[in-house]
């Protein structure tokens, strides 16, 4: 249903949200296609709504060029033309004018909400579990999910980065979840959501409250425990039937607040019998979670496969979800059986089993106790390491909560990046690690993520579980105001599990398993060019060459002096060595590179090995169009860069490249060697690296995509 001006001042007026008189020339009768906070989604007809710390005037000029006919703001923008819509309380008319330009999309499906310190992305998975279940027995298609893992509405599908979206973007999802015919959608709802109405108007045919613990405290999201506390309980006044854990602290306000809503209360419980939910015999069984469960509809087994006792309680909420939707017992059994959740309890062994590691996003104080206190019952007598870090500008507690905790109960702590944005790593580990200590436990601080995680698999004694927490299954960190690609815990782990096996000698079978893993990394290389800058001495980088060739790589080699090739590489189908056929020589105006020739040798299976400076490598690639520049140097150079902006420097563009060089701070063979990277991505090479000349198979490591250290330089 269009809407148009007339219908948004209405509810505005409304609900009391006008700051100012709308103007008198205001056409109350023109349509709105569209109600947008961002300036690059702007279609004609658009209301535009600015919004935000960083909003700047040239969004509000952008929009207007797209066709907005009016905004509204908390403030005048007065260089703009359109007219100006001035508000009070700009979430909150947010939120309601996003209802009504999707039609209030969540009273056309069954929309449910958990809310809780832990457990809500967990819990969330599991009832999309069972409710896929059940709705595929009617031969109908998954349910939807909003989640801070990812989202899937039916028209889109992708890795989250807020629990729950911003309400425009919400009821977006919601919108497209009914029109797709989805008929359910689960969601986490944050208490940022409830406090700042990110989820107003949102209608819930069930809310249900996990627990409640001491996070999210700071200056820019809860300024106290009772903030905090009192955001959480606003679910309840936006819900058909609220879900209440008795077991969780502070139950009886929470059941109050429940009650005072005035809709039907299921209540779940471990150790109250007299909870509507109740189970009972908890127990782990062939490695399963097997627990006895009665409901006011039927008392039976049920059994969950993911690790974690601690699970059981989400799981209980789900079923007491379950409970006011109707669903049946089966699907429940069916559901929990076969839930598995991204990034959450999942557990990565070597070849013999001595060290395993568990991915998870535990985040919180309550979180991690919780974790820790499962693992030391489900993984007895073995040596417990973990690798954590906290998130930048928030939460601030956490820094002594979880240091603190990680202290009680772990044998070995390393700590490291965790999203640190505007604030830098190695200051925020060093304010966690005194908390370590004074608990008795060794600590160590690596802020570069995929060390830190490498070093922990490597100082294993078994037997041994390690626990990577706080980042699950994310694929990027927030490195100041962006957020970077970078491989996921679970892909560090693998990797640095197969590397301890190959050190110990643990598995016949490992170099096959390893091979295996590698070679979809390496279908990737076919075809691309890479010129490599290697020294006389980095042998095992000129024995690198020839093997990524044989993976289908075009590789180039530089050599700095000429001279007889060891004889391992002389083998590799070589074209040439010192003298070079004239094909690399320096002129009076600069380097002549013939690429048409190099081009014929590398379409003929041969390796060209040419005797020249890094300068002239750099020619060369940027005359090759290579995929890849790589520049050896002594040491590693990502330590040249300091300690301290090692995890913001190690992937840098060519303008942060440039103030770094200015700094003047660089040792020389490593500033020469960025400089030339730098003019390698002037002159388009797509990835410029350097790479430490003395470690074995590095570049190997770097084709795989398993190099943590090292830096690189892109356009």
């Amino acid at each position: 249903m269009a809407h148009t001006l007339n219908d948004y001042l209405t509810l505005l007026e409304r609900e009391g949200l006008l700051a100012a008189p709308v103007p008198a020339d205001l056409d109350r009768e023109q349509p709105i296609a569209l109600v947008s906070c961002d300036s690059r989604t702007v279609v004609p007809g658009t209301l535009f709504v600015c919004k935000g710390a960083h909003f700047k005037a040239e969004f509000l000029d952008m929009a207007q060029s797209r066709g907005a006919v009016a905004y509204a703001s908390e403030k005048r923008w007065p260089d703009s033309p359109l007219p100006c819509i001035l508000l009070s309380d700009l979430r909150r008319a947010m939120a309601l004018m996003a209802d009504l330009c999707y039609d209030h999309p969540s009273g056309k499906l069954k929309v449910i909400g958990f809310t809780g310190t832990k457990g809500k992305s967990s819990a969330t998975y599991y009832l999309k579990s069972v409710l896929d279940a059940y709705r595929s027995r009617q031969g109908k298609g998954e349910t939807g999910v909003i989640s801070s893992i990812d989202t899937y509405d039916g028209a889109e599908r992708f890795e989250s980065h807020l629990t729950t979206p911003e309400p425009l973007d919400l009821q977006r999802h919601l919108a497209h979840a009914a029109q797709a015919g989805l008929e359910y959608l689960t969601m986490e709802v944050s208490s940022q959501a409830l406090k700042y109405h990110r989820s107003l108007c949102t209608e819930f045919a069930a809310a249900c409250f996990l627990n409640i613990g001491y996070d999210h405290i700071s200056p820019i999201e809860h300024p106290d425990f009772q903030d905090y506390f009192t955001s959480k309980l606003k679910i309840f006044g936006q819900a058909q039937v609220n879900c209440v854990n008795l077991d969780c602290d502070h139950a009886p306000e929470v059941l109050a607040a429940a009650q005072a809503a005035g809709k039907p209360v299921i209540t779940f419980s471990q150790k109250n019998p007299q909870a509507d939910v109740y189970a009972s015999s908890v127990r782990k069984e062939d490695g399963q979670t097997v627990f006895q469960v009665r409901t006011p509809s039927y008392e039976r087994e049920l059994r969950l496969t993911m690790p974690g006792l601690f699970n059981v309680e989400n799981a209980l909420g789900v079923i007491a979800v379950c409970e006011a939707l109707h669903i049946p017992d089966w699907a429940v059994y069916d559901g929990l059986v076969r839930a598995r959740v991204p990034g959450r309890m999942e557990v990565f062994s070597n070849a013999d089993g001595s060290v395993q590691a568990i991915v998870d996003y535990a985040h919180n104080r309550l979180s991690f106790e919780t974790l820790f206190r499962s693992v030391r019952e489900e993984y007895p007598g073995r040596n417990m390491a973990i690798v954590f870090g906290c998130p930048g500008k928030k939460a601030f507690d956490r820094r002594h909560d979880l240091g603190e905790a990680a202290g009680q109960w772990c044998d070995r702590v390393y700590l490291t990046e965790e999203d640190s944005g505007e604030e830098d790593t190695l200051a925020i580990c060093r304010e966690i690690a005194p908390n370590v200590e004074k608990e008795g436990c060794p600590v160590q601080i690596i802020p570069n993520r995929g060390e830190a995680i490498r070093r922990a698999v490597l100082d294993s004694q078994w037997p041994s579980i390690l626990l990577l927490t706080g980042k699950g299954r994310e694929t990027r960190q927030k490195r100041g105001v962006e957020y970077i690609d970078t491989p996921t815990d679970v892909e560090y782990v693998q990797a640095f599990l197969q590397e301890f096996d190959l050190i110990h000698r643990l598995d016949p079978a490992s170099p096959a398993k390893a091979a295996l893993s590698v070679l979809p990394a390496l279908e990737e290389r076919q075809g691309e060019t890479w010129v490599v800058y290697a020294p006389p001495e980095g042998l095992s980088a000129l024995l690198d060459g020839p093997a990524l060739a044989r993976a289908g790589a075009r590789v180039v080699l530089v050599r700095p002096q000429g001279g007889e090739l060891p004889p391992a590489l002389s083998g590799s189908g070589v074209a040439l060595s010192a003298g070079d056929g004239g094909l690399l020589k320096r002129t009076d105006t600069g380097i002549n590179v013939r690429p048409k020739v190099l081009d014929t040798l590398l379409a003929g299976g041969f390796l060209p090995v040419l005797t020249g400076s890094g300068e002239e490598a750099a020619a060369v690639a940027q005359a090759m169009k290579a995929d890849r520049l790589v520049l050896f140097v002594d040491g590693e150079p990502s330590l040249a860069l300091g300690e301290d902006r090692q995890v913001e420097l190690l992937h840098m563009n060519l303008i942060k490249a440039d103030e770094l060089l200015k700094e003047g701070a660089l040792p020389k063979p490593t500033a020469d060697a960025l400089k030339l990277a730098c003019r390698g991505a002037e002159g388009g090479v797509k990835k410029n690296v350097l790479l430490p000349a003395g470690e074995e198979h590095v570049l190997l490591l770097e084709a795989l995509g398993q190099r943590v250290m090292g830096v690189s330089v892109t356009p």
